[in-house]
């Protein structure tokens, strides 16, 4: 069921790929604490609850990189999440020119307490540690695991998981990307725990990191595009757990979550998040399983 009658989908003219090193697998199945979903009438857009008055407030990073965002802009609508976010906000039965974008840093996300914004949307794994302190929307993408290393090197070569063992890898730090490494691949050397993507490609570039992982939209996008001597190697999902989902993040007790996940069901079964998923996210296929 639509909650509103028009939806703003955002043009962009191109497809677009990656870049917030927000990384991948859960370590354990996430428990369902997305929130109740509200009934249509009880999220009528004059009577949502939010930080300020006729107008949604959304968060993500800064910078805000692709394919998740275009130009680093989060309003001009372009990129899947800031397009995810404008449908969401359409639902709700806000114009474009009402939906207010803030900088909120990914690393201050996960902890108690208000926030600054309604929702925030920025690649963020749900992981049960995080719904301790914070609450999710159901989720709104699911995304593999991917290891980016430099063309010719011995991480380039390898063809699965234990390939991998023997080599020096990195993500940012309070990511599942970096979870993944240690409990999944475990390797013989302490990963390296990285600030941010920028410190995270130069290790790599520098030969400091044999491989860095991300999810695999962003994975696609640093090997394409920003490192083109680099190599996407493949991907993988943690065995016997759920595939990793993002949500948008909501701090405790948000009395708008229940009407948010009804918008996210309606563009699920309309077709338009898949639509927009498409559009921005078709060019990562065909990327190698590691075992």
């Amino acid at each position: 069921m639509r909650l509103t009658a028009r939806r703003f989908l955002p043009v962009a003219s191109a497809v677009a790929l990656t870049l917030a090193f927000v990384a991948c697998a859960p370590e354990e199945e996430a428990e369902d604490k997305t929130g109740d979903v509200a009934e249509a009438d009880e999220c009528a857009t004059d009577e949502l609850v939010l930080k300020e008055d006729g107008v949604l407030t959304i968060g993500t990073d800064s910078p805000a990189y692709d394919p998740w965002f275009n130009d680093n802009d989060p309003s001009n609508g372009k990129g899947f999440e800031s397009a995810v976010a404008y449908a969401v906000a359409e639902e709700l039965g806000f114009d474009a020119d009402q939906v207010k974008w803030i900088k909120v840093g990914f690393n201050s996300l996960a902890k108690r307490g208000e926030k600054p914004f309604d929702f925030d949307i920025n690649q963020i794994s749900i992981t049960p540690e995080r719904d301790e302190v914070v609450d999710f929307s159901e989720g709104y993408y699911s995304a593999a695991q991917a290891v980016i290393a430099l063309k010719g090197s011995p991480a380039a070569d390898a063809t699965s998981l234990e390939d991998l063992k023997g080599l020096k890898l990195g993500a940012q730090t309070g990511t599942t990307s970096l979870t993944a490494i240690r409990e999944v691949i475990q390797p013989d050397q302490e990963p390296a725990v990285l600030d941010d993507t920028n410190v995270a490609k130069q290790q790599l570039q520098n030969g400091q990191l044999d491989a860095i992982l991300a999810d695999l939209p962003t994975a696609f996008y640093i090997s394409a595009v920003e490192i083109p001597d680099s190599t996407l190697v493949g991907q993988f999902q943690v065995e016997g757990e759920a595939t990793e989902e993002f949500g948008m993040l909501f701090e405790q007790g948000s009395e708008l979550l229940p009407c948010v996940n009804l918008a996210l069901q309606s563009l699920k079964e309309d077709g338009t998040l898949a639509e927009i998923e498409q559009q921005w996210l078709s060019d990562v296929v065909s990327v190698p399983e590691l075992q």
